[in-house]
C-alpha cells in the first residue's frame, strides 16, 4: 500500500509527512526545502528569528522547491504576531502554532487564504481550534520533543482527538520510521509530524555535536525540564539539565524579553542558541521520545524514500 496524500485546507502534499518546526535555528530553509521537494511538508521554525531572518528563510526555501513550505511559530514568543504576518506576506503555504493559543492568528490566516494548523494536547483545545477555523490540528503527545502540552502519549490521546473534531488530525510524538507512520494512520490520523528524525539529517541546521548526541542517546538519557515558557520540555541529559534538576543553575541576570511571559529559571533562548551553535554541555538539546531509535544521519530525500518503503512493508504485514 502506498502512502496517501495529505490535504490541509487548500494545500495538498504528495506524502502525509510534516517535518517538525524545530527551534531555535534547527529547521531552516535547507531542511524544509529538501522535505518539501521529496513530497512532504517542509517547515521552517520561526521562533527565535527576526522577521527579516524569517523572510529570508522562506524566500530561500521557496526558491529551492515547488513543494509545500510551512512555518511553525510559538504563540509564547513576544514577536509572534509580527513573525506570522511576515510569513503570510512572503506567501507561506500554511502556518503552525503551539506553546499557547491565539485567537487572532485565525483571522490573519483567514484573510490571507492560508491554512492555520494549531498544535493541541487536549480535546478542549482541538474543539476550540475547529470553532475558530483551523484547517487541521496537530496532536502532540507527551512523547514528542521540545515543549509539551500534555502528559499523555500520542497513541493514547489520538483517538479522543479524532472523536472530538471533524478536521484532519496529524499525530506527533515518538514517530521515527515508516512502521510508526502506518500504525498511526491506521488509527485514523490523516498524517504525521516528525521532528527528531529530521533533526538528524544532513540538511538539518543542527551542529555535528547535536546530531551526535542523538546517535549516542539511549532512553535513559531523556529528561524532562521545567521550561521558562511555562511548559515542561523533553531534552537530552547534559551538564545543563543536571544543574537545572539540582537547582544549581544560576538564575538569569538580564533578559532579552523574547517571551510574553517567562519563568526566568534560565534563559531558554540563550540555551537553545548555544545548542545550535555546538555547545551541547551548556545548551538545551530538545528531543522526542524516539531518539534512541535514530542511528544515522541521512539526506532528507533518502530518509523520505526509506519512510515510504517502510510504510509499504508495514502495510503488507512485513516487519523489519
Amino acid at each position: 500500500m502506498d502512502m496517501p496524500t495529505l490535504t490541509i485546507g487548500n494545500v495538498t502534499s504528495r506524502l502525509p509527512i510534516i517535518q517538525g518546526g524545530m527551534a531555535v535555528r534547527i529547521s531552516l530553509a535547507p531542511l524544509a526545502a529538501a522535505v518539501a521537494e521529496a513530497g512532504g511538508i517542509g517547515v521552517i521554525a520561526g521562533s527565535g528569528l527576526t522577521c527579516e531572518e524569517l523572510a529570508a528563510e522562506i524566500r530561500a526555501a521557496k526558491a529551492a522547491t515547488d513543494g509545500v513550505i510551512g512555518v511553525n511559530i510559538m504563540v509564547a514568543v513576544r514577536n509572534f504576531a509580527d513573525l506570522v504576518k511576515t510569513a503570510l506576506a512572503e506567501g507561506i503555504d500554511l502556518v503552525i502554532s503551539g506553546a499557547g493559543f491565539s485567537r487572532d492568528v485565525f483571522e490573519w490566516t483567514r484573510e490571507a487564504g492560508v491554512p492555520m494548523v494549531p498544535i493541541v494536547g487536549s480535546e478542549r483545545v482541538a474543539r476550540l481550534s475547529e470553532r475558530f477555523g483551523a484547517a487541521a490540528v496537530i496532536v502532540e503527545g507527551a512523547d514528542a520533543g521540545g515543549h509539551l502540552g500534555t502528559d499523555e502519549p500520542v497513541r493514547q490521546l489520538l483517538p479522543r482527538i479524532l472523536d472530538a473534531v471533524s478536521l484532519p488530525v496529524i499525530a506527533a510524538g515518538n514517530i521515527v520510521d515508516g512502521g510508526d507512520i502506518f500504525e498511526i494512520m491506521s488509527m485514523g490520523a490523516a498524517g504525521v509530524q516528525m521532528g527528531t528524525r529530521f533533526a538528524a539529517t544532513v540538511e538539518s541546521s543542527a551542529p555535528v555535536e547535536f546530531k551526535q548526541m542523538y546517535l549516542d542517546a539511549t532512553d535513559e538519557d531523556i529528561v524532562i525540564v521545567n521550561s521558562p515558557v511555562g511548559l515542561p520540555g523533553r531534552a537530552l541529559r547534559n551538564p545543563l539539565t543536571v544543574r537545572l534538576d539540582e537547582g544549581t543553575e544560576p538564575r538569569i541576570q538580564g533578559c532579552i524579553v523574547c517571551l510574553k511571559k517567562c519563568g526566568k529559571q534560565f534563559c531558554i533562548m540563550d540555551k537553545l542558541v548555544k545548542a545550535q551553535g555546538g555547545d551541547v554541555e551548556d545548551g538545551l538539546v530538545f528531543t522526542g521520545g524516539g531518539v534512541a531509535r535514530v542511528h544515522d544521519i541521512p539526506h532528507a530525500k533518502d530518509l523520505m524514500d526509506r519512510l515510504v518503503a517502510e510504510y509499504r512493508l508495514a502495510s503488507e504485514g512485513v516487519t523489519a
